[in-house]
């Protein structure tokens, strides 16, 4: 009876395919020196980001945004919450000032009413299905509706028994608010916005996941996990949870709503009990995430049909409370410089964004320059650069001072090295970036053969160095998995064996 019932709901289901699935980024706030709206903006312009989703609604971010064709997902903050919930003027209101006092100037898309509201303030989950509604009734009366989609980030740790995926079930405990909450996804035709965070998954499996497993890595076939009922086999976390989603939705009857995820990311770094909080490894489930998504992998439920995702996050947010690697998720930190750079050579249309041509390795601002001349006097020697453009009446004798010096000798040693993890940095007095250094005569090793191509995604960070020069730095998440997840996953991978 059971496998019937599976077969119907896969029989039934169907779920549009998105021929503009997208990456978008996450932009947070918690920085001690938050840039400004029209810095943040500049960055996401020199990166070519197209999609992003804030926390607010702030008025100058908003403003910032104008005329620049970004499309934005704004944020009924958690705090609002209660208010707009339990008054329709309220949610009139706040569309009045953050949507219709912006659009379409600035081309807000969708808003997302509260996060994480059931599992981060269960109390205001009785007025979260009013909030959308009066919210998208705003919407209505300023003929928006269908511009604007209107929805609230799910954990995922709200599904329960999600390995495998086709016995995965939504918490029935908040059925109450759960079935109301996708009728109204499915009358508007909006989308289930989920946050999805395998790092956590693979944290509190206590080894039952593998990192391959959790970090998008290929894997053979005999090491894949199989559906025992479907027999799907599933490559890697992220597609497993989504496809969780689907049958989850559908064992409620529910099988057009698409999935979004409004958050996923890796930490680049952590405390003494996250060893797995590192550049390679968030630079590892980044990249093969944007690739997935891109190549429009789609999963093993819907093949084909990709699933667009906002990686957490723009910027690491040095102030965020509890353990480091929830201050460490960030693509850039607070001065724009790059945290890693993503590997995304060799994967198709993602090509054309591609930095790896236009990234130069140069000194940190406020860098010690004691230090500074150490590293370039190591980069000269030990380093085996050449430093004969550096000697007075070369191309790059002038300015001469030791900070552009370095700065060309470091570049010099960084495409040596193929640019691989960890050779921009010297003792934490280099960082990577996209503006190059070149001047006059001066050209530097990156600024050769640049093909005009657009700058990459979401670009990218420091790496720790290697030889002598080595240092480490690394990245968020809320959503935590459901407490089934390990038992089951055991026994799922009996499969395997």
């Amino acid at each position: 009876m059971a496998v019937l019932i599976l077969l119907f709901l896969l029989a039934a289901s169907v779920v549009a395919a998105d021929e503009d699935a997208f990456i978008g980024v996450n932009i947070g706030t918690d920085l001690s020196d938050m840039p400004h709206p029209t810095q943040v903006v500049a960055l996401l312009k020199a990166q070519q980001i197209r999609h992003i989703r804030l926390y607010d609604a702030d008025r100058a971010m908003l403003l910032a945004l104008a005329n620049t064709g970004i499309q934005v997902m704004i944020s009924v903050p958690n705090e609002q919450l209660l208010g707009i919930g339990q008054s329709n003027s309220t949610a009139a209101n706040w569309v009045s000032h953050n949507v219709v006092a912006h659009y379409p100037v600035t081309n807000i898309t969708a808003i997302s009413v509260g996060s994480e509201v059931l599992t981060t303030i269960p109390n205001a989950a009785t007025v979260l299905v009013n909030a959308l509604k009066f919210i998208h009734s705003a919407l209505v009366a300023s003929n928006l509706d269908r511009q604007i989609k209107v929805s609230t980030p799910l954990s995922s740790s709200i599904i329960l028994d999600s390995f495998p995926p086709s016995q995965a079930f939504l918490n029935r405990s908040w059925n109450p608010v759960l079935v109301p909450m996708l009728n109204f996804l499915q009358s508007t035709g909006s989308f289930l916005m989920l946050n999805i965070y395998p790092y956590y998954d693979y944290m509190q499996s206590n080894g039952v996941i593998p990192l391959d497993y959790a970090l998008f890595k290929p894997l053979p076939p005999n090491k894949e996990a199989v559906d025992a009922n479907t027999l799907l086999h599933y490559s890697n976390v992220f597609d497993a949870m989504v496809d969780a989603a689907y049958f989850a939705m559908a064992f409620l009857n529910f099988t057009n709503i698409p999935v979004i995820v409004t958050e996923s990311g890796w930490p680049s770094k952590g405390d003494a009990n996250e060893p797995d909080a590192t550049l390679e490894n968030a630079n590892t489930y980044n990249s093969n995430l944007i690739r997935h998504v891109l190549n429009k992998t789609g999963t093993p439920k819907h093949p084909g049909i990709a699933v667009s995702t906002y990686i957490y996050e723009l910027y690491n947010e040095d102030t965020k409370a509890g353990p480091v690697s929830e201050k460490n998720w960030g693509l850039f930190d607070a001065n724009g410089s790059p945290i890693y750079i993503l590997h995304l050579t060799g994967s198709g249309l993602v090509l054309a964004n591609d930095t790896t041509n236009q990234t130069y390795c140069a000194v940190k601002n406020g860098a010690d320059p004691k230090m500074v001349q150490a590293a370039l006097d190591w980069a000269c020697g030990a380093g085996k650069v050449d430093c004969t453009p550096l000697s007075q009446g070369q191309s790059c004798y002038e300015p001469d001072n030791v900070l552009a010096h370095a700065s060309y000798a470091f570049d010099t040693y960084y495409h040596q090295m193929g640019k691989a993890p960890g050779t921009c940095d010297f003792k934490g007095v280099a960082a990577i970036t996209t503006t190059d250094p070149s001047h006059g005569t001066c050209i530097f090793p990156g600024s050769v053969g640049k093909n005009g191509s657009l700058v990459n995604i979401t670009a990218p960070s420091m790496n720790s160095t290697s030889s002598e020069f080595s240092s480490h730095s690394s990245i968020h998440g809320s959503g935590l998995t459901s407490i089934f997840m390990t038992i089951a996953f055991l026994i799922w991978c009996g499969v395997l064996l």
